[in-house]
């Protein structure tokens, strides 16, 4: 039997959206994120830490690519997706503060069996997006 080679971090995560301004106003305005590429009107890319979460149109990314020298197959997602971002619970409190200043409603908070703290909000495209202390995975 042949060893795989060790799957070392998450380096990117997709999400989809049509209203690509929506996207930045929330990932970018109201996270802070920072922007890596906005291509207009097929995707925006953002700073996630140590890796890029990726917004794309999903009736863009379904055309077959235009540049032969990225052949990226198309691809693509309807209806919401998920995505989790660490947290302290201290930063998972300001969090809630900032939602609440900017009238995001707070879908679920709570604390899991195991006692990590995650908090969840929808963005503009109804993705489902997290905030969760490392310890809900990670010791």
């Amino acid at each position: 039997m042949s060893s795989t080679p060790a799957i070392t971090g998450l380096l990117e995560a997709a999400l989809y959206a049509r209203d690509l301004e929506a996207a930045e106003r929330f990932y970018h305005g109201l996270l802070g994120m920072e922007i890596v590429i906005h291509v207009a009107p097929r995707h925006i890319f953002f700073r996630a830490g140590n890796a890029i979460l990726l917004v794309f149109n999903p009736e863009e990314t379904v055309k077959p690519p235009g540049n032969p020298d990225m052949p990226v197959p198309p691809h693509g997602a309807h209806g919401p997706g998920h995505v989790c971002f660490e947290a302290t619970r201290a930063q998972i409190v300001e969090w809630r503060g900032i939602f609440r200043r900017a009238d995001v409603a707070i879908e679920a908070e709570f604390d899991w069996p195991n006692g990590a703290r995650s908090l969840y909000v929808r963005d503009p495209a109804g993705n489902s997006v997290e905030f969760a202390e490392r310890r809900l995975w990670f010791d």
